[in-house]
């Protein structure tokens, strides 16, 4: 249509992404909004509602990118294997923390954090997320032939550490030291799983 300012809703909704998640929905204003996507007030408001509901979009977004490569990690493994799974799930961590192209962290981590001054929406889009995560953990931890409750409480672990390994890159830890993390996790995971063997 004549007239109509043209955008691409993906490379806009990226940009509102990074600056979420670089500064936390918090501190960031509207403004730092417009400069991001490049859109005025009006039109981050016409194409995705108000500030929570951009938050929304964005957080969703976040979950499906990195959702589907934590679920491709997972399906590498067999009951033969599980530990196989479980590394490359946190290898997809590892790497997200390693590129320079996206802010140190996870924004579900960053969000989950936050829940406490967040409107009850975003909190509930970051518990559904982290619990997600679980799910996808506990399904792959099913195959090594665990209890159920047994692959409960390591999906729940795992997906803690996997939390705290966002958390530690945004207070600087390096990758030796994150990779120290996830080996004695795998540790743990591994002589619990040749106890049942």
């Amino acid at each position: 249509m004549a007239g109509k300012k043209q955008f691409d809703v993906d490379i806009a909704l990226d940009a509102a992404m990074v600056q979420f998640w670089r500064d936390g929905y918090a501190d960031t204003s509207l403004d730092d909004l417009s400069r991001a996507t490049g859109l005025n007030r009006s039109s981050l408001y016409s194409s995705f509602g108000d500030k929570d509901s951009l938050y929304l979009h964005c957080l969703d977004r976040y979950a499906v990118r990195y959702g589907a490569r934590y679920e491709q990690a997972l399906s590498s493994g067999t009951s033969e294997e599980p530990l196989q799974a479980i590394q490359a799930f946190f290898e997809v961590t590892l790497q997200r923390i390693a590129d320079p192209d996206v802010p140190d962290g996870c924004l579900v981590a960053q969000t989950a954090m936050a829940t406490p001054v967040l409107s009850p929406a975003i909190a509930a889009r970051a518990i559904e997320a982290v619990g997600l995560q679980r799910a996808r953990l506990r399904t792959a931890l099913n195959t090594a032939e665990l209890t159920e409750k047994d692959a409960e409480n390591y999906a729940t672990h795992i997906t803690a550490v996997n939390q705290s390994l966002a958390v530690m890159s945004r207070a600087r830890a390096s990758q030796k030291q994150l990779r120290k993390i996830v080996d004695i996790s795998m540790s743990a995971l591994a002589q619990a799983l040749r106890g049942r063997g």
